[in-house]
C-alpha cells in the first residue's frame, strides 16, 4: 500500500479537510490514476453528512467523489486496454461480481454486489470502505476505467461520469430521438445535461422550471421551449403531448402535473431523488397506458458510449472550477443551488497542501 493526500469528512457535522489515505498498489488488472479533476455531485454532500443513513449509513472518515478524470500513472502487468499517459475517467462504480445476470447483460449498475467508488466495503481490505476522488490518485480495476475523448475539456468532462450518464441512460432506454417531444423538469446539475442530450438526440426539447429567469439559459443549452410549471395555463397547453419526460427534481413536487402531459404510452422517468414519497394518482397512468419509472447511472459499456457521443458532439457539463480548499463553501452554495451547473475541483490544488 501507499499513502495519498485526500480531503475527508470525519463526522456528519465536520468540515471536509486534508488527510492522508491508503491506496493499494496496482495489481495485475489495475490502473493507477493521477486525478486531475473531480466533479462535485449532490450525492457527495448527502454521504458526507450522513443524510442517507437509512439505506447507506456513512462510515467515517469518508472521502467522496465519483466524477473522476485523470491520467494513467501506472498499469498492472495484465492490463491491455490502457497505458501510461492515457486520459481516463472513473464514475460511480469501481467493481461488481461480474457473474450475475445484470453484469452479464452489461448492466453493472444493478449488480447486487456492486462496489461503489466511495462508501462500499473494500474487498481489497485496503481500508474499511472505498475512498473516492477527492484525492491525488486512485487505483481501479481496468474493467471499470473509461476512456475520455481527447477533444473534451477535462474539467467539463468530469461530471459526465455521473450527471452525464444519469441523464443519458434513460433517454437511450426510452428511445429519445428525432420526432419525439421530450420534457426536462428542473434546470440544475442533472437537468442541464438532460437538455443537452435531448437536443443532441434531435428531440423537440421543452424545459420545465419554476424560475422564469432561467428561460434564457435553457434556450442557450438547447431547449426549443421553456414552460414555467407554476403557470397552469402554460401547462394545460401541453397536456397529452409528451413522449418522454425526464424529472430531475430532488425536492417534493406534484408529479401528477407532469404525468398528465404524457401522450398515450408516454413515460416519465425520475432521476432526481426526493427524500419523501411522491403521491401518484394512478388513474393518470391507467387512462393513457402511461408509465412512471426511475433510473440510476448506466453500465460501463453504456457510459463509454455516452463519453464517445459527447466527444463526437463536443458535449461537456457547464462547470465552475474551484480549488479543493473551497470544497466546504461549494457544498453550502450547492445546497442553495448557487452554481451553473456543476462544480469541478482542480486537483492540482491538492498538490500545494
Amino acid at each position: 500500500m501507499h499513502k495519498t493526500k485526500a480531503y475527508s469528512a470525519t463526522s456528519a457535522t465536520s468540515r471536509i479537510g486534508l488527510t492522508t489515505i491508503p491506496r493499494r498498489e496496482a495489481t495485475e488488472r489495475d490502473v493507477q490514476i493521477e486525478i486531475l479533476f473531480c466533479g462535485i455531485c449532490h450525492s457527495d454532500l448527502h454521504y458526507a453528512r450522513n443524510e442517507w443513513s437509512e439505506f447507506m449509513p456513512t462510515v467515517y472518515p469518508c472521502v467522496p467523489g465519483h466524477e473522476i478524470v485523470g491520467r494513467v500513472a501506472k498499469v498492472g502487468t495484465g492490463v491491455t486496454q490502457f497505458k501510461e499517459g492515457d486520459l481516463v475517467g472513473v464514475g460511480c462504480l469501481v467493481d461488481s461480481d461480474h457473474t450475475c445476470p445484470n453484469c452479464q447483460a452489461g448492466l453493472e449498475q444493478f449488480c447486487p454486489n456492486g462496489v461503489l467508488t466511495y462508501g462500499s466495503a473494500d474487498k481489497h481490505q485496503t481500508a474499511p470502505v472505498t475512498y473516492g476522488g477527492y484525492s491525488d490518485s486512485i487505483v481501479v480495476d481496468e474493467r471499470f476505467v473509461l476512456r475520455i475523448p481527447s477533444n473534451l475539456s477535462l474539467a467539463g468532462a468530469a461530471p459526465l461520469l455521473c450527471a452525464g450518464i444519469t441523464t443519458y441512460s434513460p433517454m437511450r432506454h426510452w428511445n429519445v430521438g428525432a420526432g419525439k417531444k421530450v420534457g426536462v423538469v428542473g434546470l440544475g446539475g442533472l437537468g442541464h445535461m438532460g437538455v443537452k442530450f435531448a437536443h443532441a438526440f434531435g428531440a423537440h426539447t421543452v424545459v420545465f422550471t419554476t424560475s422564469p429567469n432561467k428561460t434564457e439559459d435553457a434556450l442557450r443549452l438547447g431547449a426549443d421551449e421553456v414552460v414555467v410549471s407554476k403557470n397552469a395555463d402554460e401547462m394545460k397547453k401541453h397536456a397529452g403531448t409528451f413522449d418522454f419526460i425526464l424529472d430531475c427534481v430532488a425536492a417534493p413536487h406534484d408529479i401528477n402535473a407532469f404525468i398528465n402531459l404524457l401522450t398515450r404510452d408516454g413515460n416519465i422517468t425520475m432521476v432526481g431523488a426526493p427524500d419523501k414519497p411522491l403521491s401518484v394518482a394512478v388513474f393518470g397512468l391507467i387512462m393513457g397506458r402511461r408509465s412512471f419509472s426511475g433510473s440510476p447511472i448506466g453500465g460501463i459499456a453504456e457510459t463509454q458510449e455516452m463519453l464517445d457521443f459527447c466527444g463526437q458532439k463536443n458535449i461537456t457539463a457547464d462547470v465552475e472550477i474551484i480549488p479543493i480548499q473551497k470544497i466546504n463553501e461549494a457544498y453550502e452554495r450547492m445546497v442553495k443551488s448557487d452554481v451553473k451547473y456543476r462544480f469541478s475541483i482542480d486537483m492540482a490544488s491538492l498538490k500545494s497542501e
